[in-house]
């Protein structure tokens, strides 16, 4: 009961530090901003909210300004099925990217932000 109290608490610190100390959006003109929402359409985070892992990932995508659906793995029970069914096993954060007609899950943090700087910061 302890231990989970304080798991709860620390993941309500990570998550006010984060909104705290979030770096300002990328700036892009509006059709390449288009062209970026456009683009995340086929992406999806599977990810838990207090998750130190899945905040870097989130704070990366705030960063680069990709508005990417997010599915909570922990509490919303469709999620998590497919995050383990599709995906091979419950790990956040997972990054889901669909191209032409197949998809990849990508998991580790480090992999998922690396993609994202290859993808979207030029």
């Amino acid at each position: 009961m302890i231990i989970k109290a304080l798991r709860l608490g620390l993941g309500q610190l990570i998550v006010l530090g984060d909104l705290a100390t979030r770096p300002a959006k990328m700036k892009r003109a509006p059709e390449a901003q288009a062209a970026v929402d456009q683009a995340a359409g086929d992406l999806a985070l599977y990810q838990f909210k207090a998750c130190p892992f899945c905040v870097k990932v989130r704070r990366k995508l705030h960063t680069l300004n990709v508005p990417v659906a997010l599915r909570d793995a922990k509490n919303d029970a469709t999620s998590r099925r497919e995050l383990e069914s599709q995906g091979g096993k419950i790990k956040v954060p997972c990054l889901r990217i669909e191209e032409n007609g197949q998809s990849t899950w990508l998991y580790e943090s480090k992999a998922i932000a690396a993609y994202l700087d290859q993808r979207f910061a030029g």
